[in-house]
């Protein structure tokens, strides 16, 4: 194998003393929900088997709960007996197999529970859960101590190379150590030296039952992001006792779950938190690890470059690509299917009980189900439409050994993600062209551009199969005046970059109207804040410089918005009640932080010189604007499928030529793929 040497320190092994790393990446944890369902470790065997063919350093697991009360939801099962031990072993057989190691993660998720079993440090209840949460007593705390010392001889009896003691992210441990949910009179309460005990017990017990051969992780909460929160000078207490207690390494945690600063969406700058890891080196002498938004190797190699840590984490981009490592290994970083850090099928599916998978990727989590195996049969494909669910389809196909021919009108592939990679915070975006673009010559594709298919160019072609990628145009509105010079859609702006004006309406607040909204409330003439970690921090509100618990600052301080800027919507409700179950926030609290006016139950009467014409209940109103932008969904393009059946063509219809109704770029991949690896 070719080993690059344009990452040294990332693919430089890493001594445990007792074991050593192969590279210093860490895939890091992610429920799957694969954990919960009938042969579901089957399917996970296989899912790490491939990452850790990929030559992953180190795997660890989603979490799994040391007890009954540690589980997230009332399903699924805790490791705490040899007969529950010995079903993780298709796992942990399927990585070292493939001579990987591997992690368990030991995660109690305490208040944040969705049971009415959840327990705490104290009587309480999180923001995020419906449930309250019940104190542990003196006699349970000792218990639930014993319990995960019994998960992790467990996770130890099942041929786990070690375990990560989950103690972030807002957790029963975090639950402890802070004083605002630890309100407890006893000796796991009070002085923070006592309420670190819970964790310090967990981990010297731990290290007394497993010995000193097995991976300790502790993961800390660097930066709790929360009102109440941990000081740095006790974070670093904090990291200096767990090292003495026994840890072999230490992963950063950023942020509690219940925070509201984004801290791994597509919005956060890449390795925008490694500075909290570096602020830490130094003051332990075990390996620390950082983590959040890393997403490529020279991301990776670089906060290694720099002194922020010994290792990085990287989670999702195992989902976008199971052969990240190899890729870089072997001088091929352009072919990494990057994660774009949507969220769409990995967190919103995890916090909507759907199994995770991969919006660039639908094989993640489903590979046993979902292969490209070479076709016994080439056949000679036309694909008309080089937007995502295109590019997917003619690169899985030809990929498979067909003869595959792409169609696309415009000068450039992309479709709807070229709108998409200019909004702020979807800067990423630009990625999954650049991964196509190198697929197209890998497999070789042949590409067609300003080239609009026409039915006779298809039915004369001697294609065996057409498919029809085709994507959306804007839906129109019918209300007077929406011809007026003012009015245009959100094609016009984004795509052909017509000019703005200073007062804006946008109709619809779908996707398509937020991203729309964050468009335009930036000034273009500043960096997005995705783009640099230090306008990011103080957008959101974080204090780099750690001066209060928790190390929030005192308030956002956001950038003006260059424009006013209305976002309507005819229905009920607050705005972007269907946007992602784990990012539609994020995209509320920008637009919130901008001043961007928010009305629903807004009829549209007209657009004429004055502006727009609204009703609101009983009030009329005219919305003095230079422009009403158009967002009001999508129609399906779609023209050519009823001419071609009836030529008697072999015709697929996938993507936003196939449902145009909220339409995403999951659903389109997802589509392009299944059909793709049948063909």
């Amino acid at each position: 194998m070719q080993t690059s040497t344009k990452y040294p320190k990332l693919l430089s092994p890493l001594d445990l003393g007792f074991t050593t790393l192969k590279n210093r990446v860490i895939m890091g944890s992610m429920h799957t929900m694969l954990e919960d369902i009938e042969g579901g470790y089957e399917r996970l065997a296989t899912f790490y088997g491939e990452r850790a063919k990929g030559q992953v350093g180190l795997i660890v697991t989603g979490g799994i709960a040391p007890n009954k009360a540690g589980l997230a939801i009332p399903m699924g099962h805790p490791l705490d007996n040899e007969t529950e031990a010995e079903k993780h072993r298709i796992i942990t057989k399927a990585v070292h197999d493939e001579g990987g190691k591997i992690c368990m993660q030991i995660l109690h998720v305490g208040r944040y529970g969705y049971s009415e079993h959840n327990v705490s440090a104290s009587d309480t209840k999180a923001p995020i859960s419906p449930f309250p949460a019940k104190g542990l007593t003196a006699e349970e705390v000792e218990q639930t101590i014993d319990d995960y010392v019994q998960c992790a001889k467990m996770a130890q009896h099942a041929h786990y190379d070690g375990v990560e003691i989950m103690g972030s992210e807002g957790y029963l441990i975090n639950q402890f150590i802070v004083k605002k949910v630890n309100r407890r009179t006893d000796k796991w309460g009070g002085d923070y030296e006592n309420r670190i005990q819970f964790p310090l017990e967990i981990i010297k017990r731990t290290r007394s039952a497993v010995g000193e051969n097995f991976i300790i992780i502790y993961r800390l909460s660097m930066l709790d992001l929360v009102e109440g929160g941990s000081t740095w000078e006790e974070v670093v207490h904090l990291a200096k006792e767990v090292e003495k207690a026994g840890a072999t390494i230490i992963n950063t945690g950023i942020g509690w779950h219940e925070a509201r600063i984004p801290t791994i969406g597509t919005v956060v700058p890449k390795g925008g938190f490694a500075w909290v890891t570096k602020k830490m080196m130094g003051e332990v002498t075990i390996p620390l690890v950082a983590t959040n938004r890393i997403n490529m190797p020279d991301i990776a190699e670089n906060i290694l470059e720099e002194g922020c840590a010994d290792m990085v984490s990287m989670a999702r981009p195992f989902l976008a690509d199971p052969e990240l490592v190899l890729k870089a290994i072997e001088d091929r970083a352009e072919e990494i299917n990057t994660c774009i850090a949507c969220n769409q099928a990995c967190l919103d599916h995890t916090f909507t009980l759907q199994i995770c998978s991969c919006i660039v990727n639908p094989r993640a989590c489903h590979e046993t189900e979902l292969n490209y195996f070479p076709t016994e049969n080439p056949k000679k494909i036309a694909v008309v439409g080089a937007g995502p669910a295109g590019l997917e389809a003619s690169t899985i196909a030809a990929r498979r050994g067909h003869e595959v021919h792409l169609f696309e009108a415009e000068p450039e592939i992309g479709g709807q993600f070229n709108m998409a990679k200019v909004i702020p915070g979807k800067e990423e975006y630009a990625h999954t062209i650049r991964y196509y673009n190198v697929m197209i010559k890998k497999y070789g594709v042949q590409l067609h551009l300003n080239t609009r298919a026409t039915i006779d160019s298809l039915v004369e072609g001697g294609f065996d199969e057409i498919i029809l990628a085709t994507g959306v145009t804007p839906r129109k509105v019918a209300f007077e005046g929406a011809d007026h010079p003012k009015v245009m859609d959100y094609a016009d702006v984004l795509y052909r970059k017509k000019a703005v004006g200073k007062r804006v309406a946008i109709v619809g607040s779908g996707g398509i109207g937020f991203d729309m909204a964050e468009y335009l409330a930036h000034d273009m003439s500043h960096e997005s804040v995705s783009l640099n970690v230090e306008n990011y921090m103080k957008e959101w509100g974080v204090d780099m410089t750690y001066q209060r618990g928790g190390s929030l600052a005192d308030s956002p301080k956001p950038l003006p918005s260059p424009r006013e800027i209305y976002l309507l919507k005819r229905s009920k409700g607050k705005h972007g009640k269907n946007l992602g179950k784990t990012t539609g926030w994020i995209h509320r609290s920008s637009l919130a932080m901008k001043k961007v006016n928010m009305i629903a139950e807004a009829e549209y009467r007209k657009v004429d010189d004055q502006g727009l014409h609204i009703v609101v209940g009983d009030q009329t109103q005219i919305l003095d604007v230079d422009h009403v932008i158009i967002c009001a969904g999508q129609e399906p393009l779609r023209d050519l499928y009823d001419d071609l059946v009836t030529k008697g063509q072999s015709v697929h219809l996938i993507g936003g030529a196939n449902i145009a109704a909220q339409l995403d770029a999951k659903k389109a991949i997802k589509e392009a793929s299944y059909l793709a690896a049948k063909l």
